[in-house]
């Protein structure tokens, strides 16, 4: 019984327009499903993935049209991050966003990886990350997060050095997303916010399975932990990564838009969705029962902070209910809901979705 890795992420949106058009046109994702939130059915739920959105790509927003800003925190979500291979696809991207009149921070050397920051339309913080060096730059393979790794002080350094930073870009304008840019591969990590790092430990490492694969700091903020968990060799699309925060001085994380909601590990099949339910159960936790979302089952509990963590099955995936080719062309809604249609096709407000044409 394990976890396999990263499923989805759910943030809210104040424009679902505005969000595809930014996560489809700027960032080259694929949007895979026009339907609603089955708990609210008057508000979209939009993914965006690979060609199909499978798991560990899947980036889904619930729209609140009428929300009010978020803010992180702890129990919260700091950022995600998506994947991109290797320095100069990281460079181009830094390229195509700053021409786009996006700000950007970065690159940042993170030691295991590089990496820039900026902000979609509601504020959300992404990070596009490369794959490499990886954990294995100061650590054994067997041995990885089994002991405090500070930062190397010349990478801080150079961390700080805002000049040499702005300099580093392509050198070329990129009109379009190359195939060594896209970020179809998915996320890379998923960064939160917690208040006790050994007790966030003893959530995802001892109750849930999952390899610490690194113990540092916040490179930004050496006085405080930042830990790393993962599957196998904690692989990008595996990782869960918690900043720790003083809870006297941070406050706790706002719902609203530009914040996540909830995110999602995946599990094979409901047979051990079942059996990750008895343990939650049986560790004391609130746990809900099996829902059916469709295109996976989900069981949705805690972090210790009170941060949304859902266990969603891989499958049966969002071609269940339309070919590869039709994905995200028309508005899906549950079985039940359908004799509801006419009715909340009148709530939403209608959105189009550019044409995909692959990578």
């Amino acid at each position: 019984m394990s976890i396999l890795g990263l499923h989805h992420i759910t943030i809210v949106c104040s424009d679902a327009q505005r969000t595809v058009n930014f996560y489809t046109q700027v960032l080259g994702l694929r949007f895979v499903k026009k339907t609603v939130n089955f708990d609210d059915p008057g508000s979209y739920h939009l993914y965006f993935g690979d060609e199909t959105g499978r798991p560990g790509t899947a980036i889904t927003f619930f729209e609140w049209p009428d929300a009010s800003k978020g803010h992180p925190g702890i129990g919260g979500t700091h950022h995600f991050a998506l994947i991109v291979n290797d320095y100069d696809g990281l460079l181009k991207w830094k390229r195509r966003l700053v021409d786009q009149g996006i700000a950007v921070t970065g690159p940042l050397d993170r030691h295991y990886f590089k990496s820039i920051y900026f902000n979609d339309p509601d504020g959300t913080i992404l990070e596009i990350a490369t794959r490499g060096p990886g954990w294995t730059i100061d650590e054994s393979p067997d041995s990885l997060g089994t002991e405090f790794r500070a930062p190397p002080p010349e990478m801080l350094v150079n961390n700080r050095d805002e000049a040499r930073i702005r300099a580093e870009m392509w050198p070329e304008p990129v009109p379009e997303i190359t195939p060594g840019m896209a970020l179809s591969q998915g996320m890379h990590h998923i960064t939160a916010i917690g208040s006790d790092i050994k007790r966030t430990q003893a959530f995802f490492g001892d109750l849930l399975g999952m390899r610490r694969v690194k113990m540092t700091s916040n490179f930004d903020d050496s006085n405080s932990a930042h830990w790393y968990w993962g599957v196998g060799d904690g692989h990008p699309g595996t990782l869960i990564t918690y900043f720790e925060r003083d809870r006297t001085r941070e406050r706790r994380m706002r719902m609203g838009a530009g914040q996540t909601h909830h995110f999602a590990l995946a599990v094979p099949d409901e047979e051990t969705q079942l059996a990750w339910r008895e343990k939650l159960v049986k560790a004391g936790l609130r746990v809900t029962p099996v829902l059916d979302r469709v295109y996976f089952k989900s069981i949705y509990t805690n972090d210790p902070d009170g941060h949304i963590v859902e266990l969603a099955t891989v499958g049966p995936g969002f071609t269940v209910d339309e070919d590869v080719a039709d994905l995200g062309k028309s508005l899906k809604l549950p079985p039940w809901l359908e004799k509801s249609r006419a009715e909340i096709e009148q709530w939403l407000r209608p959105i189009s979705v550019p044409e995909w044409r692959g990578l």
